[in-house]
């Protein structure tokens, strides 16, 4: 069973639970983007992605990559679909219009990609990082080079990657190792590793653009001396640069996706942004992956439940509770707490996944200085939450749904069991969930005291909290306060709880998404994720914030023996 795209829910938590033409259409570049618009773009997409992209899927997971000689085949019709797809200008959606862009709402494009994720994750890897690298080079690069680069990443005519990891540095970027030596002419000579580069060679389009993070000669040690470059894997002049793919990695998933271990042997490249500046640079491409990585996490399990639920309405096992015959799947109550409860999920997701795209916008484009600071403190704190929180569920709740198929799940003709694998890389790129843990809690929440989420969760928009929230909420705050306290006594407290604490956020946020869906309608469609949530996820919350307290005591226990040492 091939995914379809939930264009009619979407639409419903786009226009009635955001009101979102209402707030893209406040800011300048939008104003002219309405509903109706809005509608006929998702509704193409809807169209590309069913029908040029999904039914790849399956080939690119069992054909695969295949690598010769320093060359890389991607599946078949992954290089056609991909023709269509940048001509078709679907990831041009949000950039500038002055870029090559069409120059629509992040939202849009958010929704794509989610859809693209969930359709065939293999295939989307190749264009994923293309809107982080535009805004990077957009930001940071020279005149020169974007004109050189900027509309050709822009329009996806060209692919482009992000270079980072390498063999003896995972998430440690102070450890990298790869020099460039400025020369005469502006240019630089890059020379090093890379590893688990996705598309850093493939046979989608004639050029790759790589960001690659390098140090020049006599900087400093540590993440502060890393600058960042662009190198391509052709040169202007139309000759090949001294970038070679030295093999791609076997892997537990995504085998439509080229992962290359890339070496550069005085690669021609030139700086983006200012020396030893590198990491600043490459943030905005990295956090613009890490929504868009979320926003994966929504896709599959999106298509995971579309998979289960259509087989438990099929398949008939046993009775269920009060039937006289054998029952559907469906009409179990095991089956249906893990069919609403995923459902909950998804719903619940993409209304955060959403609002914080049309944060992004507002951030860059509001002409009121209180909320372009509030859309930045909001994409700053919920960020690394959609990143670790759906993809945490994407793997899990996929696995769940495969639970629906029995011993069917299993095997691979059905296609759920793909699923899970592929979904299971989406909670280590981009930062494993466990950093971007340690980033909200130590990094952001810690840095003011709590006072920024305090903040955040005292505006949420729309209608007043039912009291039940906002108990959560101020148990929340009220945990925050104490750890940082508590904090102070023992460094080490923040980083044990760091992936409970993200969990509860995460479920205050979800709650606050479903009082937003409940605000706007209550209908059965609606009503059963909305119970779903209620009673098999919300309680987590609970769980959580128990946990978090017990550390803190056994904290608070050792200050009167820490005060007696001293």
């Amino acid at each position: 069973m091939q995914a379809r795209q939930a264009l009619t829910d979407i639409q419903f938590l786009l226009t009635e639970v955001l009101q979102a033409p209402a707030q893209w259409q406040a800011l300048a570049p939008f104003a002219d983007t309405d509903g109706e618009l809005a509608a006929q773009v998702l509704e193409e997409a809807a169209k590309f992605v069913d029908t040029a992209v999904a039914p790849l899927q399956r080939t690119g997971d069992e054909v695969g990559c295949r690598f010769d000689a320093g060359k890389v085949h991607t599946p078949p019709g992954f290089r056609d679909a991909y023709q269509a797809f940048w001509q078709g200008g679907w990831p041009a959606l949000a950039c500038a219009p002055e870029d090559g862009g069409q120059g629509l709402p992040a939202v849009l494009e958010c929704v794509l990609f989610e859809w693209l994720a969930g359709a065939n994750h293999g295939w989307t890897m190749a264009p994923g990082l293309l809107h982080g690298a535009y805004e990077c080079i957009k930001h940071h690069a020279s005149d020169a080079l974007k004109a050189q680069y900027l509309e050709k990443v822009a329009t996806g005519e060209w692919l482009a990657t992000m270079c980072l990891t390498e063999a003896h540095a995972g998430s440690d970027l102070g450890l990298v190792r790869t020099r460039g030596v400025p020369q005469p002419d502006g240019s630089v000579r890059v020379n090093g590793s890379k590893i688990f580069i996705s598309g850093g060679e493939h046979d989608l389009t004639d050029n790759i653009v790589h960001l690659v993070l390098a140090r020049l000669p006599d900087a400093p040690a540590g993440p502060k001396g890393l600058s960042l470059f662009l190198v391509p894997k052709v040169l202007p002049d139309g000759t090949r640069n001294a970038v070679v793919c030295e093999r791609i990695e076997e892997k537990m998933g995504l085998h439509g996706s080229p992962t290359c271990v890339m070496r550069f042997d005085d690669a021609t490249g030139w700086l983006v942004g200012e020396p030893n500046r590198g990491l600043a640079a490459m943030f905005v491409m990295m956090n613009a992956a890490r929504l868009h990585v979320g926003l994966q996490g929504i896709g599959l399990l999106e298509a995971a439940w579309q998979k289960a639920s259509a087989y438990a309405a099929e398949r008939r096992q046993m009775r269920a509770p009060g039937a006289k015959d054998t029952s559907l799947i469906q009409d179990h109550p095991a089956i249906r707490r893990i069919l609403a409860t995923q459902r909950a999920w998804i719903d619940g997701g993409r209304v955060l996944a959403y609002h914080t795209a049309l944060q992004l916008d507002a951030a860059k484009h509001s002409t009121d200085a209180a909320a372009r600071a509030a859309a930045q403190r909001w994409c700053a704190l919920v960020t690394p939450v959609l990143k670790a929180a759906l993809t945490d569920q994407a793997f899990h709740g996929a696995s769940a749904c495969l639970q629906v198929f029995g011993g069917h799940g299993y095997v691979r003709e059905w296609g759920i069991e793909q699923i899970v694998r592929d979904a299971r890389v989406a909670m280590i790129y981009e930062g494993t969930n466990e950093i971007q843990a340690i980033d909200l809690l130590v990094r952001k929440v810690l840095a003011d005291g709590g006072d920024g989420l305090a903040a955040l969760l005292a505006t949420l928009p729309g209608a007043a909290p039912s009291p039940a929230a906002s108990a959560r909420c101020h148990a929340l705050v009220e945990i925050t306060q104490t750890l940082a306290v508590a904090a102070q006594t023992d460094p080490e407290l923040p980083y044990w709880v760091a992936d409970d604490y993200l969990r509860a956020v995460a479920l205050v946020l979800l709650e606050w998404a479903w009082q937003r869906i409940a605000t706007a309608s209550n209908t059965p469609r609606w009503q059963a994720p909305a119970n779903a949530f209620a009673q098999w996820v919300l309680p987590e919350f609970g769980m959580r914030t128990a946990i978090i307290r017990q550390r803190i005591a056994q904290v608070s226990e050792s200050w009167p023996k820490t005060a007696a040492t001293a």
